[in-house]
Formats: structure tokens, sequence, C-alpha cells
């Protein structure tokens, strides 16, 4: 039995709803749902994260064989519970710079260009206002994440994310701003006075995120704040670095490497920063590693020097092989290979490692062909369904835990042996096959996202490419994952008012 005073406040019909906002996009409201939900969860709460409308090509699979927002699902992680579609109801997957895929309830729907969808809008706010009342039927407590600036005013009339979401839910707002980018105080009041008089009354309070030095010497700071708005400051939060939480959006990937490896000693992995790049998060594990350095290289950069290269995923597998062709990557991944270095493909990387490309029905854009970099004796075929399976498999052994999310078939040139085995897809045994390892054994390609998530997977890719003394941390993968959760929620504990922000909560 849970003594806590918060659960006997909280609704047993509907559960109440707690909305994080923010002044801007990537101001940190993923990672701070995140660290609530498992401040919530410790204190035994059944609570469960929610955003209407994510627009992000960093996406997972539920258990149901569904496709939702990473975001969503790492918050899902933190509050202890299993994801569900219905804390992501739609996902905007961009394929070009005005149109995305549009996936609802974990199936994709249509492609749409941004006025196309505009229309959806009416109907998709039905969607989601269901998933959230499902939602609150379930759980004690719901975190909303609003997405972007919630004060876009040309927007705001068709918004189904921020505002209008938050008082469907009668949910008292967390308004955040980002101190690191500058213009603290700007942000908070800027975005105050471009909002109107009820959405300004639903916020309850400000979060100043991202602080780097002595907290103590912004005390005036906060006093503005809150004389200036009339609105109380929860907290600082301080930067962190002693514990990492998988990010929606990231500075390594919008702020790319110019240059070449590291003079400092430690290995180093370079990951292609594609256009349309995908699920940068698989990479998490790799990078959490204290000798290994990833880089994501936009520009061409002469890779030798790099223990590996990495094709990752992709939203838009042929404009993205075109772009290799066109930069000159292309011809340095391939003189890398060529060379002995070890190169990797994930999803759309093993795709464009291949002979050809065929997208006959125009599902990334105008039908056609695509000519591939050729070092994988293997030839794709994008068709519908949508592949989305929570997947285990091993390699020669070593056994691991991902997910597949992909458009289309690959197939491998008769008498190629298969790169991994798989044994259960979404929880439902099969003796099948994946990915592709060419005879030389020094090119490899998988559609497994995920795969560095289990430290045997990962201590066997590294003796791979030539580095058997290192090992992956015993704190791994969903291991390591689920200790920085706690590590999170201790970090919002000592530097916030949770007294105050429950008290956002409770019932009287």
């Amino acid at each position: 039995m849970n003594d806590d005073p918060l659960v006997s406040t909280l609704s047993v019909t509907a559960a109440p709803c707690l909305a994080v906002l923010g002044t801007g996009s990537d101001v940190g409201k993923s990672v701070l749902v995140a660290g609530l939900c498992r401040f919530f969860a410790n204190r035994g709460i059944r609570v469960a994260p929610f955003k209407a409308q994510n627009m992000s090509n960093n996406s997972g699979v539920t258990p149901e064989g569904l496709e939702m927002g990473r975001a969503q699902i790492v918050q899902a992680e933190a509050a202890r519970i299993a994801p569900h579609v219905d804390m992501n109801p739609v996902l905007l997957k961009p394929t070009s710079e005005v149109g995305a895929q549009v996936v609802v309830l974990g199936e994709a729907r249509k492609n749409a260009t941004a006025q196309g969808y505009h229309a959806m809008k009416d109907g998709l706010f039905q969607t989601a206002a269901q998933a959230l009342d499902r939602l609150r039927g379930q759980f004690d407590l719901i975190i909303l994440e609003g997405a972007g600036s919630c004060a876009e005013v040309n927007l705001m009339a068709s918004d189904i994310v921020n505002f209008r979401m938050a008082a469907y839910a009668d949910a008292p707002v967390i308004l955040v701003g980002d101190i690191h980018r500058g213009g603290i105080f700007a942000q908070l009041v800027g975005t105050l006075a471009c909002i109107g008089e009820a959405e300004q009354r639903r916020v309850a309070g400000c979060i100043v995120n991202r602080f780097r030095g002595d907290v103590a010497l912004f005390s005036d700071g906060i006093r503005w704040i809150e004389t200036r708005t009339g609105k109380p400051v929860f907290g600082v939060v301080p930067w962190f670095s002693h514990f990492a939480i998988e990010a929606e959006d990231s500075v390594v990937i919008e702020q790319p490497r110019t240059t070449g490896p590291s003079p400092n000693g430690r290995k180093c992995i370079a990951v292609i920063r594609l256009p349309h790049i995908s699920n940068f998060t698989d990479f998490d594990p790799l990078r959490n590693l204290p000798e290994i350095e990833v880089h994501y290289l936009e520009k061409c950069v002469d890779l030798t020097g790099y223990q590996a290269v990495i094709l990752p995923g992709s939203k838009n597998t042929r404009s993205d092989l075109a772009w290799l062709q066109q930069t000159g990557w292309a011809k340095r991944v391939i003189d890398y290979a060529l060379s002995g270095g070890p190169v990797m493909g994930i999803c759309g990387g093993y795709q464009m490692l291949g002979k050809r490309v065929s997208d006959p029905e125009g599902l990334e854009g105008r039908p056609g062909d695509s000519e591939g970099l050729g070092l994988l004796p293997v030839q794709t075929v994008l068709e519908a369904p949508k592949t989305t399976t929570r997947t285990e498999f091993a390699w020669d052994g070593a056994k691991g835990f991902g997910y597949e999310i992909h458009m289309g078939r690959t197939d491998i040139a008769a008498g190629q042996p298969p790169f991994l085995s798989v044994y259960s897809r979404n929880g439902i045994p099969c003796r099948d096959t994946d990915g592709c390892l060419a005879s030389s054994g020094r090119i490899m390609g998988t559609y497994m996202h995920g795969f560095f998530d289990l430290p045997d997977v990962t201590a066997k890719w590294l003796a791979w490419i030539g580095l058997p003394e290192l090992a992956a941390n015993a704190i791994h993968g969903p291991a390591g994952r689920d200790r920085a959760y706690d590590l999170l929620a201790e970090h919002l504990t000592a530097h916030l008012d949770m007294e105050a922000v429950c008290r956002l909560v409770r019932r009287p």
C-alpha cells in the first residue's frame, strides 16, 4: 500500500495532468518530462508521458509492433511502464523540407505537405484527445510535453499539442526556458507576452534550464523574473555531465564536426551525418564509452585514422544516397572500405551499401532506381507496408535486442550468408535472418536499430573493428539508461521545488 499523501489526492476517475511547455525547440522539455516521470514513479505513482504530436525521425517500436516517438519511449522507460502509442498518437517524420510521413496511433497513414497536414489537424486533435482520455483512465498522473515554442502566434489557432491540449486536459503549465542559449529573460517574458490572458493564467510557473556556473549568482535573476511575470520560478536546473539521457534533438548532429580524428589518442568512430538521418540515438551506447569518441561528420573529411565508419538510418534513402554521391562522401567511404576499414550500415545506411535501391511506387519521392555504393551484395526494393518490430537477434552467439522500422525488402545475392540470426519479432518466436556481412568480413549491414544496446553485442563489434581490449560497460544500454533516469530524478529533486510541483497536481 502506498502511503504517500499525494497519491490519496489524485483522482480515481480521470487522472490529473501537468503540462511542460517550452519557450522554443530543444530547451530540454523531453528530458525534464523524463525526470518528472521517474520522480513520480519513485513515489509509487502510476505516471505516464503524453505528447499529442511529435515531429522527429527518431522513433521506436512498442511491444505491439507500432511506431512512436523515441522521446516518449524514453519517458515511458523513466516511468517504468511499457510504451504505448496513446503516449504519442501523432508522429510526423520529415521526408523533405516541406513534407512528412504522418504516423497516427503507430501506423503510417500518408505522406503530406505542410498544407496538407494543416487540413488534417482538427481530426488529429480529436484522435489525440481520445488517446489522452484513455491514458487518464489507466494512470494516476499524466505529464504532457509541448512541442517547439508554445507562443507561435501564427500557429496557435490550429495548435494540437501546446496550450490547446493543456486546456483540454485542464493542466497547469510549467514554462521552460534554456539559459544556455542566452536571452532567458526575453524567452520567458516574451513568451508570456505573446500568449492570451487565458493561456497566461494557465502558466503556473517557470523553470530555468541548463544553467552553467554558480546558481547562487542567479538569485537576482530569479527575483526579476518573478516580479516581472508574477509567476514563481520553480528552480534553476544546472547543466549535468555525470549521466546522459537520450535526447529528441541533439547538438551533436545539428553541429557536426568539420575535422577528422582527434589528436588526443582516443579511438574515434565516424557517423556520416545524412540530411535525413534517423535514430541517431542508436549510437549513444558508443558515445557513453569513455575510451571512444563518436564524430558526426557532414562535410567531407579524410577518414584515415577512424576505427570504423557508420552509415546511419535515413528517412529518405535515395535522396541521402544522391547526397553521398554529390558531396564526395560516396568515394570517401568506398576508398576507406577498399583500404580495409570496417564499414557498417544500419537500416537506410544498410540499403545504401548495396548495389541498388529501387522505389517503383514513389514512397519516398519520385519513382525510380538509384545506384548504391556497391559494398554489399544486396539490392533493395522500397515497398509498403512499413515493417515495425521489436526484435531479438544473435550475432555468432552474442545476443541482442533491437527494433526494425523500414519500408521495403532487401535481398541478398545467392550464396551470400546473412549477418544476424533472428529468433523473435514482437514477442513471436521465429527462425529468420537479417543483414549481410561481406565476404571480406569488413563490411556489414543490418536493419537493427538499438544494435549496440546490449554489452555482449557491443563488445563483439568493438573486437570486429580492431578494439578487442575495450569492453562495454556493465552499466550499458537499458541498464545504463535506467540508472541515468534515477540520477536525473535526483538532479531535479536537488534543484527544483518539487513540493511546489506536486501541489500543482493535488486535488482538493
